[in-house]
């Protein structure tokens, strides 16, 4: 008998650990969020106009959106990234938390060889639990130069070099709670050397069209967001320098 009742009281207390672990949850989850209650809530989004593009920041009604940071702390320390936990105040004066991936940036590299094929590496990713399909990518060192982290990580991970490169553009992968930024470059003039890559990468190289691959993009079958990004960037600078070439006087309309 006694044995039940000892089995009893360690259930009650192992649910009563559980109802004060998931009312902890529900407190933690409300000072990330306001969906759940909205009954503080006193303002709406600004009303749509219509306008030319302009850049963040440089609205002069941008300042009334920005968050003032209070307080900032490592809440967790990897090897590649950290997550930090922020306190700020918003904009209407009220105080949430925020975490946030501290993240020292990336670089990718659309790989472009003489024939019009587009350099894809394949890896298996642990995050998502298969192989992905991607355009070659790594890490930046402590203060290195994105453009030779670039060719660096273009002959680590395929083998090849480029006579080329050109910068495309820079892409925050997740603003909601990363600052992470990749730079994406255009590589051409290649030749292969041979691959080096790291102690943990294992990597098959493929060459596909770009068509192939822009079409695999429009179908939803590509869907890693920088090999998204650099094919759809490279296949409309194509589609740009074929309009010059088709124009008047090379592309020179005055």
């Amino acid at each position: 008998m006694s044995d039940v009742i000892t089995a009893r009281d360690d259930e009650g207390d192992q649910r009563a650990r559980r109802e004060r672990a998931t009312d902890g949850l529900r407190e933690h989850a409300s000072a990330f969020a306001f969906d759940g209650d909205r009954s503080g809530q006193g303002h709406g989004s600004g009303l749509p106009q219509r306008r030319h593009l302009v850049q963040g920041d440089d609205d002069p009604r941008d300042h009334m959106l920005a968050e003032e940071v209070l307080s900032e702390d490592v809440s967790w320390e990897g090897r590649i990234f950290n997550v930090d936990r922020l306190q700020v105040r918003l904009p209407d004066g009220r105080t949430a938390l925020r975490d946030v991936v501290r993240h020292p940036g990336a670089v990718a590299v659309v790989a472009l060889t003489d024939d019009g094929r587009i350099c894809l590496v394949r890896q298996y990713r642990t995050a998502l639990g298969r192989v992905t399909v991607e355009i070659p990518a790594g890490k930046l060192d402590p203060g290195e130069d994105p453009l030779d982290c670039a060719r660096r990580e273009l002959t680590e991970e395929t083998g090849m070099v480029a006579q080329h490169m050109a910068f495309l553009t820079t892409i925050a992968t997740s603003a909601g709670f990363a600052d992470e930024t990749i730079h994406i470059y255009m590589a051409t003039g290649l030749s292969f050397v041979g691959s080096d890559p790291d102690t943990d990468e294992f990597i098959n190289v493929d060459l596909v069209d770009l068509t192939e691959l822009v079409d695999a993009v429009l179908d939803g079958r590509i869907e890693d967001a920088k090999t998204v990004l650099g094919a759809l960037v490279c296949d409309a600078i194509a589609h740009r320098l074929n309009v010059d070439d088709a124009a008047p006087n090379g592309g020179d309309s005055q």
